[in-house]
């Protein structure tokens, strides 16, 4: 018989990084003998990173059910910036983070629009995660 402590402690870092990303939790309780962890995202890259540390913690899924929907309204909310005349990842960044280094941050939150982080194109919408 599956204890919830041991697997509540073995799904740490699931359970962890779940309010980290702003994830409605309805239950969390053994079903079956496994964790069952049901709740709601923002966004499908939202479920996908917490179904990402579940596979790092046991890609065998063995001993847990996840249950995430994805309720666009739990969305953490975004800035965004329109890139001026004479922007840069590095200039962005150091503008929002205060470090000209972050601007890679930037560019992973972006790459629906960036392909490479030194071709930004004035009036591009880019978003500034937190």
């Amino acid at each position: 018989m599956a204890d919830l402590d041991q697997l509540k402690q073995k799904y740490a870092s699931v359970l962890n990084l779940i309010p980290q990303l702003g994830v409605s939790l309805t239950h969390v309780h053994i079903q079956e003998d496994k964790l069952y962890v049901e709740g709601a995202a923002g966004s499908e890259a939202i479920k996908n990173r917490i179904w990402d540390q579940v596979k790092l913690v046991d890609p065998s899924l063995s001993d847990i059910t996840l249950n995430i929907s994805v309720d666009p309204s739990l969305a953490p909310k975004q800035k965004t910036y329109t890139v001026a005349a004479g922007d840069s990842l590095s200039k962005i960044a150091k503008q929002f983070y205060g470090n000209a280094n972050q601007y890679n941050k930037i560019f992973e939150a972006n790459r629906n629009v960036l392909s490479d982080p030194n071709m930004v194109k004035v009036g591009q919408e880019l978003v500034i995660p937190d």
